[in-house]
């Protein structure tokens, strides 16, 4: 009688801890700061059925509108991973989820361009890219989040002072940007303080 409930027990657990896994697509990317170099997301097609997985390293290189340094420096990690965040959502709107893709660097995973991709008529198409780096782009809830750290004077690379984050809605077949917040990083708590920031 114990082996018996000991072994339901058992099995119960088992299966708690399979049906705690992951929740279809991937909303948004990890923070940049703690994103891991060479790893490339693997999203489970959405519930929907607007997924369609691209091959990011083809749609980058073919693409005009990515510089020629971040092509060169498109190459891999470790064997074949390439330093590759890519994220999978509606933002525009379109019969099938855009894609994000973040480049990084591999040594320290440091933002260098990030990209949103569209399909057209069954072609994935460029609507959005920034080469500022540091660089982040994510989704949140349904819109386009871009993270852009900055540095002071004396700050290494592995410490910014804080970031920038800026919201964009798809309006009239672009991105258009909406009022960014300036989050200033606490260099004795790890903390940060949050500011609009100024309108250039």
């Amino acid at each position: 009688m114990i082996a018996a409930v000991a072994s339901i027990t058992a099995l119960a657990l088992f299966a708690a801890a399979c049906g705690t896994g992951g929740t279809g697509a991937r909303d948004e990317g990890p923070a940049h700061a703690s994103a891991v170099a060479g790893a490339v997301a693997s999203p489970v097609p959405s519930p929907s059925g607007t997924y369609r997985r691209v091959d990011a390293v083809a749609l980058l290189l073919r693409d005009p509108a990515v510089s020629e340094s971040v092509k060169r420096g498109l190459k891999p990690c470790t064997g074949h991973e390439y330093p590759l965040d890519v994220s999978y959502g509606d933002l525009t709107g379109g019969p099938v989820d855009d894609v994000v893709i973040n480049v990084l660097t591999c040594a320290d995973a440091v933002g260098i361009g990030s990209y949103v991709y569209r399909d057209e008529k069954g072609t994935f198409e460029n609507v959005f890219k920034t080469e500022e780096s540091p660089v982040y782009a994510d989704i949140e809830e349904g819109q386009l989040s871009v993270t852009r750290q900055f540095y002071e004077k004396g700050d290494p690379v592995s410490s910014p002072s804080g970031e920038i984050v800026t919201p964009y809605r798809w309006k009239g077949g672009r991105f258009v940007p909406g009022k960014s917040v300036r989050n200033e990083y606490s260099k004795s708590a790890g903390l940060g303080t949050v500011a609009p920031a100024e309108d250039n």
